[in-house]
């Protein structure tokens, strides 16, 4: 027989919820300072875009013989002349390479007459400038002269006049006779373009690759012996020749070609055989590739082209990491031993590929992502402290300075470690590079602060600093399309490096990217020089080029250029594709971005998310409140003005179309670029179409969680009408399309279909609301059927230290509806809260509930059940009641906006919602002392262990399953996060979520319910 003890006096239970509520405070003040939505205006360049007006093209010189120096460089710069004038329709000179020789001084006036002409003389001539590319051109009689310091000089002059040539411009102007031409900046790199890639359209098809490894050799590798397939070397070799041949042509004089690792064997560490055991592959591998790729790539040198090869650190092969951990005691990256071993690698590689000019380092992205198919070389994330990068500079820069070489250290950081914001913060720049003076240190820096996204600030790192610096690029923007949409950079460049050059004089060089950023396979099949609608964003590369040699050039005469010698001859046509090509930044910039918000600098969960935040990562349209939520938070009164720019994108695309399809087709080159380039402008067409039918119905939708508006409700379901017609008009014209591919909109309609229900749960939470109020005052009047069972769950809710003095119900009804009715709410509320979408949530939520119910059913044993269950069941309600209250407004959609924009309300919910949740506890241990007769200890205990268990038991079926896959499961059922997230970046990674969490929640688990039985042992059962 239970002794009921006396009613006690609630004090102490009033401190007890004191606690909870400061406890649930706490929780608010950290979720808020992870959260941390906080936004300010960016200093967005604005971008002054103008067409060059139309121009008829000057004569192109009547050459008839080109004398060069018989070196390759000139041979081949002299067939560019060749094939320049070749393509304005005058007959191939004869090309006659010859020994440098003197050339006859200036006859006749200064002012150049081409039209009596007959021969192109080049020659090698020293001079006083120290610039190896410095040239003259000038007229002398009846010839046409390219004076060089330097064969580089000669070439960079004959490239120069071909370019002038092919684009129609004067091949002389009056002002550049004799004049010395020097590059402005006299390092101009590009990375290796699509060398060693296949337009393989099973592989392009799924479009879901996001593989970011960019190694030019891996379709070359083999398995075994001899480790390199001759053809497909000889095949990348013919790729890497056409690209430096282009390159070169356009005014770079340095390539970028990942390897490092894969080239090395460690023979100089110990007696070689230290860190790759006699017979180990990666030594026989090594010198295979070495062997078949130094040639390949020593080509480069041959055409005056200096060579960095790309790494990540730290790389590592399984080898190497169990040497190090045998000799360093793991991956210390302070350590100098470490950093010996590297040293060592890294002499071996400029001995055995003597044509390497140096190494160029990032320690800010890695891991599996980035490994390459057939071998097994990777990199860890493993650099990111001062102390480490200090480290890893020393060494490297050690040995090469020894071998006259050059390191050049790229500052993309992007949040990992302590020198996570080294790319855009000034101070952790200076406080980590400022103590380095080496002439062989190069820092290499994108131009903006962040990604190569359109609405940042340019990079104010690039502002000072004494170190030698270039400038990046990327030619064909991997956040805009791939390049496959027209997106003329040239103004935005220029403006960049003329900011750049005129505050900071160590600026030397830029490094422009034709193909690489971003998956490999996830975009367009375009391949840059190969496959697909490349011309689209050479622009791009050419005007980089441009612009590196004279920064003031003019970008817009540029582009007439680039279009004259890729599309037309004709002035009509060349004007027309300049105008449309100066309406495309504007077209990407509010087609792609959502102004309001891109013009922000924001920062969410602790991060600077990128200005284009509602497509995430190349081509998804996000679906996910969190990013979606926030933008609306930060578009704030300008909602009509975001929406709107959506409309006038697509009428920039349709006017770009018109411009370029009026052009006559019999005035182009090739009908084919012709077709490509009016397909190109309906994707964008059909793309801004779909894209502002979406942005029009996701912010109508937060706008009518916002504020509740008939008129926003309204203009949400018109637009999701919209959306759907323009998404399906999308998908069944592009979904096929290997050169045009449509955009994923997976995730979009996730957030959609969610959304869709939002009004359906809302009216269903108010249903339980009104439930859970009759059933309060069916317990305030404590009389009729299930009136008992009400009293118990009210008093449990509210006054758990008034449930023992209950008398037990007599009723059958009342010992089943004081257990299910709790049930019901809860399993309802929770279904309610996910829009009936969500399993993997209920599991977690519902299963904690049930295996606490459980635990604490068996502390009661046989003692009659319904008092425990008043008090379980009543703080479910209260529990489930707090939810519904935030459900009942605008379904969970409000409650996750809310949570993600309105700080004082997630603030006040988050305190009063896990105060509720450790209610439970202290109510479950009162009901134990105070109705079953437990003593404290026992009670308290035992309370632990009820808790302890579905902590560890579900922590530990998380951890079975794997984090990253349990999140990525749960988050693609709620649509909080992007959903690329998890397939791209992973979300553990891109949050810092520790992947080991679960397995020490787990153990917390365990460890708690092991506490609970301890501290409950030893209490005797109480009987009064």
């Amino acid at each position: 027989m239970i002794r009921v003890a006396p009613v006690r006096r609630p004090y102490p239970l009033l401190a007890a919820a004191l606690v909870v509520l400061l406890l649930g405070a706490g929780v608010a003040w950290g979720v808020d300072g992870a959260l941390g939505l906080s936004h300010r205006p960016a200093a967005v360049p604005r971008e002054d875009v103008a067409a060059a007006p139309r121009r008829v093209a000057a004569p192109a010189p009547p050459l008839a013989a080109v004398v060069v120096p018989d070196e390759l460089r000139t041979r081949k710069a002299a067939a560019a002349v060749a094939d320049a004038l070749v393509s304005r329709g005058l007959p191939r000179p004869v090309v006659t390479p010859a020994a440098s020789g003197p050339i006859a001084p200036p006859t006749g006036p200064r002012a150049p007459d081409l039209s009596a002409v007959t021969t192109l003389r080049a020659a090698v001539l020293a001079t006083a400038d120290p610039a190896p590319e410095s040239y003259r051109i000038d007229v002398r009689g009846n010839e046409l002269t390219v004076e060089g310091g330097d064969v580089a000089g000669a070439a960079a002059g004959l490239y120069r006049l071909a370019d002038r040539i092919r684009s129609g411009a004067e091949a002389l102007p009056a002002a550049d006779a004799g004049r010395l031409v020097t590059p402005r900046l006299g390092l101009r790199l590009t990375d290796a373009g699509s060398v060693g890639r296949e337009p393989d359209p099973a592989a392009f098809a799924a479009g879901d690759d996001y593989n970011l490894n960019t190694d030019v050799v891996g379709e070359a590798l083999l398995p075994r012996a001899p480790w390199v397939d001759a053809a497909a070397a000889a095949r990348i070799a013919a790729q890497f020749r056409q690209f430096v041949d282009h390159s070169v042509a356009q005014g770079y004089n340095a390539v970028v070609v990942p390897g490092f690792l894969e080239y090395v064997s460690f023979a100089k560490v110990g007696d070689g055989h230290t860190v790759y055991p006699p017979g180990d592959p990666h030594v026989d591998r090594a010198r295979a590739m070495v062997a078949a790729f130094g040639p390949v790539f020593g080509y480069a040198e041959e055409m005056g082209v200096k060579v960095f090869l790309l790494t990540d650190m730290l790389a590592v092969s399984p080898p190497l990491e169990a040497y190090l951990t045998r000799t360093v005691g793991g991956l210390d990256v302070t350590d100098p031993r470490l950093w010996a071993v590297y040293r060592a690698g890294l002499a071996e590689l400029f001995e055995s590929l003597p044509f390497v000019d140096g190494l160029m380092v990032r320690i800010g992205e890695g891991g599996e992502v980035y490994a390459g198919d057939g071998w097994d070389y990777s990199s860890k994330l493993a650099v990111t402290t001062e102390a480490s990068v200090r480290a890893m500079l020393r060494a490297l820069l050690d040995t090469a300075g020894k071998a006259g070489r050059e390191i050049i250290f790229r500052t993309w950081t992007v949040g990992v470690g302590a020198v996570g914001d080294l790319h855009t913060n000034p101070g952790s720049y200076a406080r980590v590079l400022g103590a380095f003076d080496d002439p062989h240190l190069i820092v290499s820096t994108k131009y903006v602060l962040g990604d190569f996204y359109s609405h940042l600030p340019l990079n104010t790192t690039l502002l000072a600093g004494a170190h030698r610096r270039i400038v990046e690029f990327q030619a064909r923007r991997e956040f805009e399309g791939f390049g496959a949409l027209p997106n003329d950079l040239g103004p935005l460049h220029r403006q960049a490096l003329r900011a750049f050059l005129a505050a900071n004089p160590r600026i030397e060089g830029v490094w422009n990217w034709t193909q690489d950023g971003g998956p490999l396979r996830a975009g367009p099949m375009s391949l840059y020089l190969r496959s697909g609608f490349w011309q689209l964003y050479d622009l791009n590369t050419y005007a980089v080029a441009r612009l590196a040699w004279d920064p003031d050039a003019d970008p817009a005469q540029v582009t007439a250029d680039w279009a004259y010698r890729t599309f037309s001859a004709d002035p009509a046509t060349v004007a027309a594709i300049g105008q449309a090509m100066a309406l495309s930044r504007e077209a990407v910039t509010k087609g792609l971005y959502i102004g309001p918000y891109a013009d922000r600098s924001v920062r969410a969960l602790g991060l600077e998310p990128p200005p284009m935040m509602w497509i995430f990562e190349w081509d998804i349209p996000t679906g996910d409140s969190a990013a979606l939520d926030s933008i609306y938070a930060v578009t704030g009164d300008r909602v009509d003005a975001a929406i709107d720019e959506g409309g006038q994108a697509v009428a920039l695309a349709r006017r770009m179309r018109d411009l370029v399809a009026a052009t006559d087709p019999g005035t182009w080159r090739d009908t084919g670029l012709r077709e490509h380039f009016t397909d190109t402008l309906d994707y964008e067409v059909s793309l801004f179409e779909a894209l502002g039918a979406y942005r029009t119905m996701v912010l109508r939708h937060a706008q009518w969680l916002d504020t509740g508006a008939p008129d926003a409700y309204a203009g949400w379901r018109a637009a999701e009408t919209a959306y759907h017609a323009a998404r399906d008009a999308h998908r069944q014209r592009y979904g096929a399309d290997l050169d045009l591919p449509a955009y994923n909109f997976t995730a979009a309609d996730l957030g959609a279909r969610r959304a869709d229900r939002d009004p359906a749960m809302a009216w269903a939470a108010r249903a339980l609301l009104a439930l859970i109020l009759a059933v309060a005052l069916l317990g305030l009047r404590g009389r009729g059927v299930g009136g008992g069972a009400a009293r118990g769950l009210l008093l449990g809710a509210v006054r758990p230290w008034r449930v023992a003095a209950l008398p037990a119900p007599v009723s059958r009804a009342d010992r089943i509806l004081v257990w299910l009715v709790p049930a019901l709410v809860l399993v309802a509320s929770r279904l309610v809260f996910t829009w009936f979408a969500a399993p993997a949530h209920l599991l977690v939520t519902l299963g904690g509930w049930a295996l606490f119910a459980l635990v604490v059913r068996l502390v009661v044993g046989r003692r009659d059940p319904f008092h425990l269950w008043a008090v379980v069941g009543g703080v479910a309600l209260l529990r489930s009641t707090l939810l519904l209250a935030a459900l009942a407004g605008r379904g969970p959609g409000r409650y996750w906006f809310a949570f993600w924009t309105a700080p004082t309300l997630r603030a006040a919910y988050l305190t009063v919602a896990f105060a509720a949740f450790c209610w439970l506890f202290v109510a479950t241990a009162v009901v134990l002392r105070d109705r079953y007769g437990l003593p404290r200890r026992r009670a308290v205990g035992l309370t632990l262990t009820a808790a302890g268990v579905p902590l560890g038991l579900l922590a530990g079926l998380v951890a079975a399953i794997g984090l990253e896959r349990a999140v990525t499961v749960w988050n693609d059922q709620l649509a909080l996060l992007p959903w690329g997230l998890s397939r791209i970046l992973g979300i553990t990674v891109y949050l810092g979520i520790p992947t080991d969490l679960p397995a020490y929640a787990a153990v917390a688990g365990v460890a708690l319910a092991a506490a609970g039985l301890l501290v409950s042992s030893g209490g005797g059962r109480r009987t009064a």
